[in-house]
């Protein structure tokens, strides 16, 4: 496939803040945005969101792609048009909104899916994991819980099925802790706390339990701050204990502040609980292979848009995968209508996939997934 014609252009995303799409030769990709951010992911732009619409559409690409592999020859052609001395320093959302569509032109061009010009022995899809009850900084409510996300985690063996299960299990919560309004991610508001959200969902047996503490976004000074005490690293992590002991979490994810390696492995992960690491490990090879290291996690978020590079991506998944780390490619809370995070992650074979449960942004992943499982059984 010759790269022929390339465009981009600035759309909303679901919170109403700009991001990019980019098409290629008629193919397009857009990008999400997430509003809580950590300092060692990639930028989403090089100078401004302006700046790269410019230069897409103003740089004639003129290559021939003729595999995923070969996206190498896209990134090394933007970094010296650019003048960059790495690839990410073009911006994650412009770069993995061009990728993509390349990806789809080359699909199109093909006659595959997308995901079969990534990975065309796939087999497994990933199982859902629906964020039900919100928090932190993605609620609005007066006196909301602390931690970002109460997660539902069905496990059945198909994935129409799980996504049923858990869609169902999301409605009766929401009754039984009266919500009646909805966070960024359609995610149900409260006031409640963690430990009586906690106990709500503890009441739904057939469901399993998964936590974002996202502890960076409450800690200041040395300390993790909640509404009505703060807590030392030491007392933090004795906290997280305490909460795997009494509610058997499946999943637990960013329990301490994202430069904290050493306090992460002091919380040892098990057959049973998943420690997770996101903006400890935001996405980057690098930052994996330092959790590794120093024992930190067993499994990782993996955002596309962190990183920028969908070959890096691809690494991520590899290593992974060799030293039996559990991979959760996620959505974020600015979503598009795209559902490219689906096909992402059949093709890298993600063990999990986390994009919500409810609102039509989360649910055209889940249907692409639910469609990909219906193609390949």
């Amino acid at each position: 496939m010759i790269i022929k014609e390339v465009k981009a252009r600035k759309i909303l995303d679901s919170r109403e803040k700009p991001t990019i799409e980019v098409s290629v030769n008629g193919c397009s990709a857009s990008a999400p945005s997430g509003k809580s951010t950590c300092k060692y992911e990639t930028p989403p732009y090089h100078k401004s969101l302006e700046w790269n619409i410019n230069f897409i559409n103003k740089t004639p690409l003129n290559l021939e792609i003729k595999a995923f592999e070969d996206l190498t020859l896209l990134e090394g052609f933007i970094k010296s048009k650019a003048r960059l001395k790495d690839i990410k320093q073009f911006g994650a959302n412009a770069l993995v909104a061009l990728e993509i569509a390349t990806l789809r032109a080359l699909a199109k061009e093909k006659k595959k899916e997308l995901w079969q010009v990534i990975n065309p022995k796939a087999k497994k899809l990933p199982t859902p994991v629906g964020n039900a009850i919100g928090g932190g900084l993605h609620s609005s409510a007066p006196h909301h819980p602390i931690f970002q996300e109460f997660l539902l985690i069905p496990n059945e063996k198909s994935f129409a099925k799980n996504v049923k299960i858990m869609e169902k299990t999301y409605q009766e919560i929401g009754d039984s802790i009266g919500a009646s309004s909805i966070n960024d991610e359609g995610a149900w508001e409260t006031p409640l706390s963690n430990e009586q959200v906690l106990d709500a969902l503890a009441k739904f047996k057939k469901i399993r339990i998964g936590l974002d503490v996202a502890a960076s976004s409450f800690f200041s000074k040395g300390k993790y701050k909640y509404h009505d005490r703060s807590l030392s690293k030491e007392a933090q992590i004795f906290y997280m204990q305490e909460l795997i002991e009494k509610y058997h979490p499946l999943y637990i994810e960013d329990p301490l502040e994202e430069t904290d390696f050493s306090g992460f492995a002091k919380i040892p992960p098990s057959n049973k609980t998943l420690i997770v690491g996101d903006d400890l490990t935001v996405s980057h090879l690098s930052r994996l292979k330092t959790a590794l290291t120093k024992k930190s996690i067993n499994a990782i978020i993996i955002k596309p848009n962190q990183n920028g590079s969908i070959l890096e991506i691809a690494k991520l998944f590899d290593f992974c995968k060799k030293h039996r780390i559990k991979s959760v490619i996620s959505h974020r809370s600015g979503e598009t209508l795209d559902n490219w995070l689906a096909d992402l992650a059949f093709a890298f074979q993600a063990d999990f996939i986390k994009c919500g449960i409810a609102t039509e942004f989360r649910g055209f992943k889940l249907k692409r997934l639910i469609e990909i499982e219906k193609r390949v059984k």
